[in-house]
């Protein structure tokens, strides 16, 4: 799905009055709520995202400093749970890239003429698409070529594993349980006076 905007901030992605949900889920939804709806919640039919030839997209092609302005996670949420499973653009806002791997999103980067180009190929082919492979970090486009992108390696392994900052730790339990167990005698607890 391309969306030809710069500087897309949090609030554009997801507006300031949907923030009320607890949990991570819900909130797709709501995904650019102001650009996709009327005043009085009908659909514009010139937003991309209500277009039919990309519904079901899981990779939105972005311009540069994309998720910028406040550093509401809610974003990513609302991007995942939308049905994104990766995003490319020029740049991004370090926080809103950095929640996207909290989150199971993947941000690719790509230099601005390759990024231009992809739109051109979006507009031209009514069925483009593409296929990101994280593994190979590489980009397959339907003509069969294929663009190379990188991730850090602990954060491509966090993702193709499917661990987040929980499931890490978790990884360690028999040690925290050891640690825990070897400060237990130590441990001093005051019960009222």
């Amino acid at each position: 799905m391309p969306l030809d905007r710069v500087n897309v901030d949090t609030d554009q992605i997801i507006p300031k009055q949907f923030l009320k949900l607890v949990e991570r889920t819900g909130f797709g939804r709501y995904l650019f709520n102001d650009w996709r709806f009327q005043p009085d919640g009908t659909p514009k039919t010139d937003f991309v995202l209500n277009q039919p030839r990309y519904k079901g997209g899981k990779i939105l092609l972005a311009r540069e400093n994309f998720g910028c302005g406040s550093s509401r996670e809610h974003a990513v949420w609302a991007l995942a749970d939308y049905g994104f499973k990766a995003l490319i653009a020029p740049s991004y806002a370090d926080i809103f890239y950095n929640n996207c791997f909290k989150n199971g999103v993947l941000p690719i980067t790509l230099n601005e003429p390759t990024i231009s180009q992809l739109f051109d190929e979006v507009e031209k082919q009514e069925s483009f698409s593409l296929q990101v492979d994280l593994q190979k970090e590489t980009i397959r486009k339907p003509d069969g070529v294929e663009l190379g992108f990188k991730i850090d390696e602990f954060r491509r392994k966090c993702l193709l594993e499917g661990l987040d900052d929980i499931s890490l730790t978790t990884l360690h339990e028999e040690k925290i349980r050891a640690y825990e167990q070897k400060l237990a005698p130590f441990q001093v607890i005051n019960v009222g006076v």
